[in-house]
């Protein structure tokens, strides 16, 4: 790897030394969250939005109560001048929503953009843009300092003459490269387009500091924002906004690092789509902020809509493990955490039961878990999944969640041998309807047809209780008269007395489903001549399931062999 190739952030630009407060503060509330999936992001697409799918993301956007919109690029192409038009001459913007418009610093360009604006009633910004960073500068635009900075007062003296007297418009400046442009210069420039916009605070100039390419750590960023916020000129006057890239993966933490310095407004992307490694994810930072007690401001409690809208427009799928949204975000596999899971929920249904306070009213605490997946409009089912990873805790959810069976522990750790042994034999997923095959399997169903249940009556005569039973082993028939005794020591008489030894250790019963059908379920512990086992027995009948489970501990090897 030819690291020597390449210089630090510190070798390429001056990173100005602050009194830094950005580390002591704390995030308390939400920025202003700006949306440019219709115009950063489209511009990212392999295929870019049709009109019906920009329509249908805008709708999106509006829905989930986003109020600034970067709506798109109307002098690149005829599909984004089309839809600011539809905005214009539809009523598809609700009033409160303000559109954003993107274009470069050239006349030509500046005037098909504010064309495009014509007759919109909603506020609209004007997002002027030009690169300003060294290498741009001499690379890619061929301009010193002063031509670059004339050019950019140029396009911005042209704004204010097309749209300026426009009481519905406001204007938007980003120096492209802002991280990697000297920051005497940022400043020089930033306060020149501020004054000839005549920034005021009714009418509030956006400076927008794009990372465009993210070439530091997110502290470094923090502290250039620290430094434009504290030494621009008319700070009043200004919306200090910001436009994390993700090249170092680190988009999320510049975002939240930067409004911790000062920035009032976040550009990003939903999922964070964008070129090369994407914008900031706005959906990740909002819900960052709702799992810290912060109102977000945005609704994401439908996030599967969401999800599908975003992945229909843009013809990209959201990444499995992509935080808060993925299919597998809220889902674990390892034994560990889903016994802390399995006991997380326990305690707080208990919580709830004892405060008498429905559940999605108290303070969420589950391991693991560090949102309630309710609150973005998901259940419970995929949240414990079992493959060879997993353990007792989250085998015995899954049974307990889909079908009722509550496992005593014992019998949770008897059962997981027998899930583990399945899924390292097959190397797959194991899930709920086939743990219960296997549960059945291995407790419920006898594995010889050589003992089964004949008779069963109880009755109760001059207060003294007598049970009665019947069994057929190896196909005779034996019968015995009970009293004062119930059915599983009934049970276990008989077949003492028919040589068959099985020592009733615990009993536990439980219900395979709610409601007046359902079958009642008996787990026992029991010793006989090879060990400690665990047997079930399942009828509609209380009784007869629990002397079903004696007599499928009976079955198996005849007394001498157990399920584990």
């Amino acid at each position: 790897m030819p690291w020597q190739r390449y210089r630090s952030v510190f070798d390429r630009v001056e990173v100005p030394l602050v009194d830094r407060e950005w580390p002591d503060r704390r995030l308390v509330s939400a920025p202003l969250w700006v949306p440019v999936d219709l115009r950063d992001g489209n511009q990212a697409l392999a295929e870019p939005m049709d009109p019906e799918r920009k329509r249908r993301f805008f709708e999106l956007l509006v829905s989930m109560g986003y109020t600034e919109i970067e709506v798109g690029y109307p002098s690149a192409s005829q599909t984004d001048y089309d839809f600011v038009r539809d905005i214009a001459e539809k009523d598809i913007a609700p009033d409160d929503v303000t559109i954003v418009v993107f274009t470069p610093a050239r006349r030509d360009l500046i005037e098909r953009t504010v064309e495009s604006i014509r007759g919109i009633r909603n506020p609209v910004v004007i997002h002027l843009y030009t690169a300003t960073a060294p290498v741009w500068r001499d690379v890619v635009l061929g301009k010193s300092r002063d031509e670059l900075r004339e050019l950019i007062l140029a396009g911005a003296a042209d704004v204010l003459e097309l749209a300026g007297h426009l009481p519905n418009v406001r204007f938007e400046f980003s120096p492209e490269v802002f991280n990697l442009t000297e920051p005497d210069y940022i400043i020089e420039i930033c306060d020149a387009v501020t004054a000839l916009w005549d920034a005021t605070p009714e009418r509030p100039v956006i400076l927008n500091l794009p990372a465009t390419v993210e070439v530091a750590t997110p502290n470094v960023y923090a502290d250039q924002i620290e430094y434009m916020h504290k030494n621009l000129g008319r700070r009043d006057a200004v919306i200090l906004s910001v436009h994390p890239h993700n090249d170092r993966g680190t988009g999320i933490a510049c975002a939240e690092l930067a409004v911790l310095a000062g920035a009032q407004r976040v550009e990003g992307c939903i999922f964070g789509n964008g070129e090369r490694t994407g914008n900031v994810d706005l959906a990740t930072l909002a819900l960052n902020l709702h799992a810290q007690g912060v109102d977000p401001m945005i609704d994401f409690s439908d996030i599967d809509r969401i999800r599908r809208t975003v992945e229909y427009c843009n013809r990209i799928e959201v990444h499995p493990r992509h935080p808060y949204v993925g299919d597998l975000v809220h889902t674990a596999f390892s034994g560990t955490h889903q016994d802390a899971i399995k006991k997380g929920f326990a305690e707080h249904r208990s919580r709830a039961e004892a405060e008498g306070r429905p559940e999605r009213e108290l303070d969420w605490r589950v391991p693991y878990l560090p949102i309630d997946p309710a609150d973005l409009g998901r259940n419970y089912d995929a949240v414990i999944r079992v493959n060879s990873q997993s353990g007792k805790g989250g085998i015995a959810y899954l049974l307990e969640a889909e079908y009722g069976i509550e496992l005593p522990r014992r019998m949770q750790i008897d059962f997981a041998r027998n899930v583990q042994q399945h899924t390292d034999s097959t190397g797959a997923e194991i899930d709920a309807p086939q743990l219960l095959e296997l549960f059945e399997g291995s407790y419920l169903h006898s594995r010889h047809d050589d003992i089964a249940l004949v008779e069963l009556e109880t009755d109760q005569q001059a207060g003294r209780s007598r049970t009665r039973i019947g069994v057929r082993i190896d196909g005779v028939e034996h019968h015995g008269g009970y009293d004062d005794v119930g059915p599983v020591d009934a049970v276990t008489r008989l077949l003492a007395e028919c040589g068959i030894r099985v020592e009733i250790l615990s009993l536990h019963q439980t219900s395979l489903s709610a409601g007046a059908a359902s079958e009642a379920l008996t787990l026992i512990e029991y010793r006989d001549a090879a060990g400690v086992h665990w047997s079930a027995g399942r009828h509609r009948s209380v009784l007869t399931a629990s002397v079903e489970a004696v007599l499928r501990a009976a079955s198996v090897g005849g007394g001498a062999a157990g399920a584990s």
